[in-house]
């Protein structure tokens, strides 16, 4: 009964590893930061997490020369939505002046730049069944 369990366990855990290893890779460029200064930062979202949390990935970029790639990779399909961050002091989150606008670059999948916070409609885009590029200005 006991290897019964462990080979039940070992097939399921087999088979949802390679499941995950079929994902979709996002590789998003941006080309237009103002400095080397600091990472680049970025969060996939659903629209649970979009503007209330971590994404359900996050992946972060030293900058060269104003420029940086970086994936997501083994998304599964589905309508996601990334939020972009220059933090150029580090520290983890957006900075913001005393006024309440950022003082730090940012972007969003789509380049949604509207008045006030980005919004998930404006930024939203879908995973099918190929890998994607997409190109973010800050």
């Amino acid at each position: 009964m006991k290897n019964l369990i462990l080979t039940i366990v070992f097939t399921l855990t087999a088979f949802l590893g390679y499941s995950q290893e079929n994902g979709i890779t996002i590789t998003v460029t941006v080309d237009n930061l103002t400095s080397d200064k600091g990472i680049a930062a970025f969060a996939l979202h659903t629209k649970d997490t979009f503007m209330k949390s971590d994404g359900i990935l996050n992946v972060a970029s030293t900058i060269k020369d104003g420029k940086v790639k970086v994936t997501f990779d083994n998304v599964q399909p589905g309508e996601y939505a990334i939020l972009g961050l220059h933090d150029v002091n580090e520290n983890g989150r957006m900075d913001y002046s005393e006024n309440g606008m950022p003082i730090e670059g940012f972007g969003t999948s789509n380049n949604a730049m509207a008045f006030g916070p980005p919004q998930y409609e404006d930024s939203k885009f879908k995973v099918e069944d190929k890998d994607l590029e997409l190109n973010i200005r800050f």
